[in-house]
């Protein structure tokens, strides 16, 4: 075994090898302690300068994001997001579900950029990378003292999540939907309730995100179901249930994305299958192959969103055919900044 024993309620047991780090802790099976205490997450403030990141990626709907969290304690086994911890001296694995890193003053930065005159409106995307509504910000409402910020300007704001927590705030979200200017998009992966709390041990219930697609359409907030990722060979039968049950849910659009694994997510995926489902693993690493020139990643532009090959091309075949059995993707999300205000606004601020 190339890790510890699976962990109750994690993604992942390992600690894979920092890329940029020259040393690494090799786990000792010899050392293992079955009765030792799990790892408890760790919270770490992060005092950042700048609460707005930029891209200019060509598979990237939108340019400005946030993410008030680094690291997810969703513990969700493929995440693309995991090597971004590495940057921080941490590993892709255990680390990045397990420490935390909070960025405190974020409301208080946004609002000191949006009162800018250089700032120029435009919708920003909440949980590009990490989850907004990961477990401990019901808690700390970081998320929430954003959106209040968002309100107060009138600026638009996007939101993807796999946390029904993204209901206490369909008060802001329902009110800056007034204005064209919120949307949400809750990630589901699987109809199976079985594999889900092992692939994403700290998100929500399906039955539960459902619910909040339900309610967020209600409350009038333009709500999409992410169908992301989506794994061949364990979960893409799923895809015309998912997809009905987001029509219902009164979803208006619904997109799907093929897993992806870059860097020490392949390895660790990998692991996770031989873990959990052993008998499905060479399926469902051959299938993600064949979509990624035989590999467990292609990060090339217009190819790592998509794939490519016969399985790729089955995957998409699969979730047109629901989409137009159910009518969805028949209208463009409309988002607009026009109603952006900048309140109070005095020399003082610049």
């Amino acid at each position: 075994m190339d890790a510890p024993p699976p962990i109750r309620g994690r993604g992942t047991s390992a600690n894979p090898a920092n890329r940029f780090e020259k040393i690494e802790l090799a786990w000792d099976p010899d050392e293992f302690d079955p009765d030792a205490p799990a790892p408890k997450t760790e919270f770490f403030w992060d005092d950042t300068k700048d609460i707005i990141s930029w891209n200019n990626s060509p598979d990237i709907p939108f340019d400005a994001a946030i993410n008030p969290y680094r690291g997810c304690e969703h513990g969700c086994v493929y995440c693309y997001a995991r090597p971004f911890h590495e940057y921080l001296g941490y590993s892709a694995g255990l680390d990045f579900e397990t420490k935390i890193h909070v960025k405190r003053n974020a409301a208080e930065l946004l609002r000191r950029q949006f009162m800018k005159p250089s700032w120029e409106p435009q919708g920003v995307m909440m949980s590009g990378v990490t989850d907004c509504y990961q477990p401990v910000e019901a808690k700390l409402k970081i998320t929430r003292s954003l959106l209040e910020v968002f309100a107060e300007f009138r600026n638009p704001v996007g939101i993807i999540t796999k946390n029904a927590l993204v209901t206490r705030d369909i008060d802001l979200l329902g009110e800056l939907a007034k204005h064209a200017a919120a949307h949400v998009a809750v990630s589901i992966t699987t109809l199976d309730e079985s594999i889900a709390r092992k692939l994403e041990p700290r998100t929500s219930t399906i039955a539960k995100r459902f619910d909040a697609v339900k309610q967020l359409a209600e409350a009038g907030v333009p709500t999409a179901v992410m169908l992301a990722p989506i794994i061949p060979g364990l979960t893409d039968s799923d895809i015309p249930g998912l997809v009905e049950r987001a029509a219902n849910a009164g979803a208006k659009r619904v997109a799907m994305l093929p897993v992806r694994l870059p860097h020490a997510v392949g390895p660790m995926f990998e692991q996770w299958l031989h873990d959990h489902f052993p008998g499905h693993a060479q399926k469902v690493l051959g299938r993600i192959r064949d979509m990624r020139g035989g590999e467990l990643n292609d990060g090339r532009f217009g190819k790592r969103m998509q794939g490519e090959g016969k399985q790729a091309e089955h995957l998409h075949a699969m979730f047109k055919l629901a989409v137009r059995r159910h009518g969805l993707n028949t209208e463009r999300l409309k988002v607009s900044a026009e109603a952006f205000r900048r309140p109070g606004a005095t020399k003082e601020m610049f």
